[in-house]
């Protein structure tokens, strides 16, 4: 059972593709993955999204809203970077709470997403990426990626 706030690997399970202390990805040991946050309130979508960040080789926490999100980047200062949805119910929107990250955390890196909201409509903090679902999750990884290396 899966505990809200706590990756996989802190909650002692392993899968055929870790290994204790190290995270495998394509077949290569990598040691101290980065750590994200995945916020969506619609259950399925959290889970496919932290599924494809696991398979990327990330550290995955998860919220289903803003303020449980809030409340794990309070408790974790190793989370990099943020994935969002906008649309959730809670204290903030997903825009609202990047915008919070973005103050109160700068140096967290900041994806956003939405299948209802449009790109022009969608005011980011400086910095953060926009994709609209459905997105593809190669896409999503390698600005990941892209974000965490710069």
């Amino acid at each position: 059972m899966r505990v809200p706030g706590e990756p996989l690997a802190m909650q002692g399970v392993l899968r055929n593709d870790m290994a204790i202390g190290h995270f495998m990805i394509s077949g290569v040991l990598q040691d101290d993955p980065a750590a994200i946050l995945v916020v969506e309130d619609i259950g399925l979508i959290r889970m496919d999204a932290v599924d494809m960040a696991e398979r990327a080789g990330f550290l995955v926490f998860e919220a289903a809203n803003a303020d449980d999100a809030i409340t794990i980047l309070e408790t974790h200062p190793e989370i990099r970077l943020v994935f969002t949805d906008i649309e959730m119910p809670g204290s903030m929107d997903g825009l609202r709470f990047a915008r919070y990250v973005s103050l109160r955390w700068p140096p967290i890196k900041l994806i956003v997403a939405s299948g209802k909201v449009p790109r022009e409509k969608a005011d980011l903090p400086q910095g953060g990426l926009f994709f609209c679902k459905p997105y593809r999750h190669g896409e999503i990884a390698t600005a990941m990626r892209a974000l965490l290396a710069a």
